[in-house]
């Protein structure tokens, strides 16, 4: 989808205290098999800290550097992974009355990793088709620290990070243009995070642990008995989704300075993100990564943040938001950097 006139004008991250891994060895939740294959250094962990209320946070500190006021807010995405409090109940409402607090759209995105992208793609829609509409803000936010969820072990591909994020998505004018955003599904690999779970009842309401490295060693156990699953590879749909969001931003892969990916284990980076893309490891945000954790769909604007307030952007560069989902599927988007806030 090509994007015309519209901005990243602000946004924020609220990411808690660390936990490293020597910590975790120390105590038993994690070991050195694993540290080995993730190359994880340190987790971001929240403890008792809502995830809305961290998505807040995030939400004041994009608000802030924005320019917009409260009353400019046309609309309110939140687009969590996990649970964020009561059931039958609003998370972005409860975000919406804590930041600007007006009675517009309060919507909840469940797009999983690839939440904070599809955010872009919604909120770039609301204002190109409402001229009434200045701004739209949007926010992600976890804590993994529950209850039926081991965060250190959960999958073999990442270890689960605590943060919340947040943008603000401008008509008027920003520091990074917002230039296509694009995305690819593969709806028959659905399965490969169902495993052998019932749809009903849900699993959480049975008090269920999750357990992803579970549902994995089912579809091995169905492909031993010669029902193989979807076989793909990531980094095929990777390429077929940049190429789409390059073509239509008129950029090409020369043209991309950083990307910021999502936050998981450093072979699923190198495999399934930047060597099938020929984008060198240095200019992805592993390094940053390997501290914080996989936070959900907060990863990209975070690295983002990063990258900006490490100095590693200038006017002119070009970042590429990459993430993959349950599903599965595939998105990113194309931003050009017009000033450094």
């Amino acid at each position: 989808m090509k994007v015309d006139n519209v901005y990243l004008a602000g946004i924020g991250s609220w990411i808690p205290d660390r936990v490293s891994v020597d910590e975790a060895i120390e105590n038993g939740w994690y070991d050195e098999t694993l540290r080995a294959s993730s190359g994880m250094i340190s987790v971001a962990v929240a403890g008792e800290v809502p995830a809305p209320d961290m998505a807040i946070a995030a939400a004041e500190e994009a608000l802030k550097r924005s320019g917009h006021e409260p009353e400019e807010i046309a609309a309110l995405i939140h687009t969590p992974v996990f649970h964020q409090g009561p059931d039958i109940w609003s998370a972005p409402h409860y975000i919406l009355h804590r930041t600007v607090n007006r009675p517009v759209p309060a919507l909840e995105l469940r797009q999983g990793c690839l939440g904070m992208i599809t955010s872009l793609r919604f909120a770039a829609t609301m204002l190109t088709a409402d001229p009434a509409a200045d701004a739209v803000l949007i926010t992600a936010g976890d804590n993994f620290s529950t209850p039926g969820l081991d965060r250190w072990r959960v999958s073999s591909n990442y270890v689960l990070g605590d943060a919340g994020s947040a943008a603000v998505l401008s008509r008027r004018e920003g520091f990074a243009k917002l230039l296509s955003v694009a995305s690819i599904s593969i709806p028959e690999a659905e399965i490969l995070h169902r495993g052998g779970d019932p749809l009903f009842p849900p699993s959480v309401t049975l008090g269920r642990p999750l357990d992803l490295e579970a549902r994995t060693d089912y579809i091995r156990a169905q492909w031993m008995r010669g029902v193989a699953p979807p076989v793909f590879h990531l980094g095929d749909i990777v390429c077929e989704a940049v190429t789409a969001a390059l073509a239509d931003a008129g950029r090409t892969l020369s043209d991309i300075t950083r990307v910021a990916h999502s936050a998981v284990a450093l072979d699923q980076i190198r495999n399934g993100f930047l060597e099938p893309l020929g984008i060198e490891e240095s200019r992805g945000t592993w390094e940053f990564n390997r501290l914080v954790g996989h936070s959900g769909g907060t990863d990209q604007i975070v690295g983002l943040e990063h990258l900006l307030a490490s100095g590693e952007l200038r006017p002119g560069d070009h970042v590429l938001l990459l993430a993959a989902a349950v599903g599965m599927e595939v998105g990113c988007a194309v931003l050009e950097i017009v000033d450094i806030p």
